[in-house]
């Protein structure tokens, strides 16, 4: 009975052994099996120096091309947002304190240069034009003053510093008056608006505040009632020309010597994915951020459209040179082997292939930029060339 167990297990061992060969000739472990014929140097060659020749089998998990050359164009990509553009941006302030009486335009209305934004009862402006009327009056009085006072000197009814005391005040009041009228023009009124208020006695209460700026609204705190002061946020209007904005973009400090004002910018936004919207670097930091070591670099991006909004998260393109043709290789056909070189595998007949060192540089659209180790018109692996590197990796066995 013991024997009858030992035969049955090596009879079905046998099974196994003679399964295991028929399995291995059908090339059942795939294009590296016992089929391949390498030629190729020992398991410790270092890369660059070995060659495999493969069956018609084992082609036919892998694609050959041919090395051509492309325009490879220098850029730098770099990831940040849309911002106002603060050169053309302005809070607009009351000059001086008082309640609003009426606000105009509302948020993401369009205004233009001197369009009325609010206009505010002013404690100020009341003083100065109450002094401007009272020192017409000054000067009024001070003038028919003088005219009788020439009047009676002439009769010889007026004794000579009589008169000159007369000029003396008459030319107080002129000066006076002069100073009455500059400081409510500090106020926006006009040469009319004066006049009007002097013949007519009465004081004009509102202050009218206009855009400094043709823009767009982007912000209002302005309602009727509101105490407000000059500088005292927040401003009850805020306008900005949004014709342009900023980019802002904080990059790596080792791409920051490639940057310079001037160059060229593409920004690409989610919202519009097949859009590239065009601009210029206007502003390079003068330092690194210590914490993230990144540099700030702004640029000015033309909207004429107002599509873009302040915000909005983009990817910015920079061109930092002129573009370059090279020779260029499919990123299958690039292998990155354990000890960090990059290799490709030539061929010259379609079965033998050789190992090669490369360099590579630039990257775009799918391919690299071989700066040294293969020339334009080598045939490569493309798909399967890592395929060839395990072969070889894995020995020859």
């Amino acid at each position: 009975m013991r024997f009858d167990k030992r035969a049955a297990v090596a009879a079905a061992l046998l099974v196994l052994a003679v399964a295991a060969i028929a399995y291995l000739r059908a090339g059942g472990v795939g294009p590296a099996a016992a089929d391949t014929t390498p030629a190729q140097t020992s398991a410790g060659a270092a890369p660059g120096d070995a060659s495999l020749d493969l069956t018609d089998k084992q082609m036919a998990s892998i694609d050959i091309g041919t090395v051509a050359e492309r325009v490879f164009p220098q850029e730098k990509e770099a990831y940040g947002s849309i911002d106002f553009d603060e050169d053309r941006a302005v809070q607009v302030f009351t000059p001086y304190q008082g309640r609003i009486i009426e606000a105009g335009p509302q948020l993401g209305d369009q205004v233009e240069k001197g369009q009325v934004m609010f206009t505010i009862e002013s404690p100020d402006l009341i003083q100065a034009e109450s002094t401007l009327i009272a020192a017409a009056g000054v000067l009024d009085l001070t003038s028919r003053a003088l005219r009788r006072a020439r009047e009676l000197y002439a009769k010889q009814a007026l004794a000579q510093k009589d008169l000159e005391q007369a000029v003396s005040d008459q030319q107080t009041a002129e000066g006076a008056l002069k100073a009455a009228r500059d400081a409510v023009r500090i106020f926006g009124k006009t040469e009319e608006d004066m006049d009007r208020m002097t013949s007519q006695r009465r004081v004009d209460r509102q202050l009218i505040v206009p855009s400094p700026i043709s823009g767009r609204v982007t912000a209002r705190n302005a309602q009727p009632g509101l105490f407000v002061q000059p500088g005292n946020p927040p401003a009850p209007y805020t306008v900005a020309d949004l014709s342009t904005l900023w980019m802002i973009a904080n990059v790596n400090e080792l791409d920051s010597s490639q940057f310079r004002v001037g160059q060229e910018v593409a920004v690409a936004v989610m919202a519009f994915p097949r859009r590239a919207f065009r601009g210029r670097i206007s502003r390079i930091a003068t330092n690194v951020d210590p914490n993230i070591h990144r540099l700030l670099v702004r640029s000015e991006i033309a909207d004429p459209g107002h599509e873009l909004r302040p915000g909005m998260f983009a990817n910015f393109t920079i061109t930092t040179g002129d573009p370059i043709k090279a020779p260029a290789v499919p990123l299958d056909g690039v292998v990155r082997e354990g000890d960090g070189t990059m290799t490709v595998w030539v061929t010259t007949d379609r079965h033998r292939f050789t190992q090669r060192t490369v360099t590579i540089g630039l990257q775009k659209d799918g391919y690299d930029q071989i700066v040294e180790g293969v020339k334009s018109g080598e045939l490569i692996a493309t798909k399967g060339a890592v395929f060839l590197s395990n072969m070889l990796n894995g020995g020859a066995t």
